[in-house]
C-alpha cells in the first residue's frame, strides 16, 4: 500500500473472498455478515483487507473490495483458461478437479465430505463465472471513489451442492467421471452464497452466465484445445 501511494497508485481493486466470512449461522451472506474466517486462506485475505482499511484512513486512493464467491469457467472467446501448475492441482477449484479426472490425470475426482447438513448431504456453493467477475471489476473501476473503500460480495446469490456441480461437469464433458466420496477436509464449511443485492443496486451488476453446465462447457472447450495448458515451466 506504501509503495503504491509513493508512486502515484490512485485506485486499488482488491481481489478478496467469501472466505472471510468463514461459516456464518445465517444465508445469504451480505456484506454486513460478520467475518470469522475458519481457514488461514480467508484469514490471510482479511488480514490483508484489515491493512487497507487501516491505510485507507490516511489516504485519498480509491479502493474496492471484491469478495469473490466460487469462480469458475473460461474466456468463451478461448483466449484464457485454468491451467494450475502440477504441484497445486491437488488443492485447486473443483472445476480443474473435475478436468484433470475427465483428461484421464487423475483416476478420478475425490468429492471430500458427504455428512454436511445441505440437502444432499455435500458443500453448497455459490459459483461465479469468470466473465461475470471480468465485469463486476470493470464496474467497480468505473465507481471507485478517491477516499474511500466500497466493498461488494461477487456471486449469483444461489447455491449450488458439490454433487450438483459433479453431474454439470458429467454431462458438460460427455464422459462418466469417477467419483470417489472422502471424509471431510478440515476448514471446509457446510453452505455458503451471497446476497448480491448491494453490487446490483450500487454497481448495476448482476451475474448473466448462471447456467452452470454451460460455465463448464465453456472451460471445457479451453481444456481440449490446450491440454498442456499455457505451455510455460512448472518452474516459473
Amino acid at each position: 500500500m506504501e509503495s503504491m501511494a509513493k508512486y502515484g497508485v490512485k485506485t486499488l481493486i482488491y481481489s478478496s473472498t467469501c472466505a472471510t466470512y468463514g461459516e456464518p449461522e445465517k444465508m445469504p451472506i451480505t456484506e454486513e455478515t460478520e467475518q470469522k474466517p475458519i481457514n488461514p486462506y480467508g484469514k490471510a485475505k482479511k488480514m490483508a483487507e484489515d491493512i487497507i482499511f487501516d491505510f485507507s484512513k490516511n489516504s485519498k486512493m480509491a479502493v474496492m473490495i471484491l469478495r469473490y464467491f466460487n469462480v469458475i469457467g473460461s474466456d468463451p472467446e478461448g483466449r484464457l483458461g485454468e491451467a494450475p501448475r502440477p504441484e497445486l492441482r491437488e488443492h485447486g477449484r473443483i472445476s480443474g478437479a473435475c478436468f484433470d479426472a475427465a483428461r484421464g490425470i487423475t483416476s478420478g475426482l475425490k468429492v471430500k465430505g458427504t455428512d454436511y447438513n445441505t440437502p444432499d448431504g455435500t458443500c453448497v456453493r455459490d459459483y461465479i463465472d469468470v466473465t461475470d467477475l471480468v465485469d463486476a471489476h470493470v464496474k467497480a473501476l468505473g465507481k471507485a471513489q478517491p477516499g474511500q473503500v466500497g466493498i461488494y460480495n461477487v456471486g449469483t446469490g444461489k447455491g449450488r451442492s458439490v454433487k450438483e456441480f459433479v453431474d454439470a461437469c458429467k454431462k458438460a464433458t460427455g464422459l462418466n467421471i469417477k467419483v470417489d466420496f472422502l471424509p471431510r477436509r478440515p476448514g471446509d464449511y457446510a453452505e455458503v452464497y451471497s446476497d448480491p443485492a448491494k453490487i446490483r443496486r450500487e454497481l448495476n451488476w448482476t451475474a448473466q452466465h448462471t447456467d452452470l453446465q454451460k460455465s463448464i462447457q465453456v472451460a471445457w472447450k479451453w481444456q481440449k484445445s490446450r491440454p498442456d495448458g499455457y505451455g510455460v515451466s512448472s518452474a516459473i
